[in-house]
């Protein structure tokens, strides 16, 4: 049986990709584009390591099929850094040291981002919403929710 073809906007690209519509997006990126920086957590969209962005929105690509992205845009961990607020996001996971295993980092990153391109100055309330649905297993919560405000902090001081 013959698939259909996607049109995937994936970080700035077309990509092409044959595939079941059902497919997961998580499987698609995985599996069939090679892009390994979106991890499978818990496959039922609660642990938010698979999250990636469709329109800026973070989303759960373990339970987003394939024939529900339609035209929307795709960023995923890969393609994160290439956005201000990415960068600075990754800079403050740094400088506060936030991975410990590092396995639900790519998660969290893409739901800091939606949280700041949101809400540029969060209050611990916000953070905690927003962060809410992305476990860490290492239970680095502190450090992370240090690091969106130092991301915050940055972000304001360079506009």
């Amino acid at each position: 049986m013959t698939h259909p073809t996607f049109r995937l906007k994936i970080n700035g690209k077309e990509r092409l990709l044959q595939a079941d519509p059902d497919t997961p997006l998580l499987w698609a990126l995985r599996d069939d584009l090679a892009m390994t920086g979106t991890r499978f957590g818990c496959g039922a969209g609660l642990c938010g390591a698979c999250t990636v962005h469709l329109d800026g929105q973070a989303t759960r690509a373990c339970i987003t099929p394939l024939s529900s992205i339609g035209e929307a845009a795709l960023t995923t961990i890969e393609g994160l850094g290439a956005v201000t607020i990415g960068k600075v996001l990754q800079d403050a996971w740094l400088a506060e040291d936030v991975a410990q295993c590092g396995y639900c980092q790519a998660g969290q990153l893409m739901s800091a981002a939606t949280l700041l391109a949101q809400s540029p100055d969060p209050t611990d309330g916000d953070i905690d919403a927003a962060m809410t649905g992305n476990i860490c297993r290492c239970g680095t919560y502190p450090r992370i929710r240090k690091a969106i405000r130092r991301a915050a902090l940055a972000l304001k001081a360079s506009s």
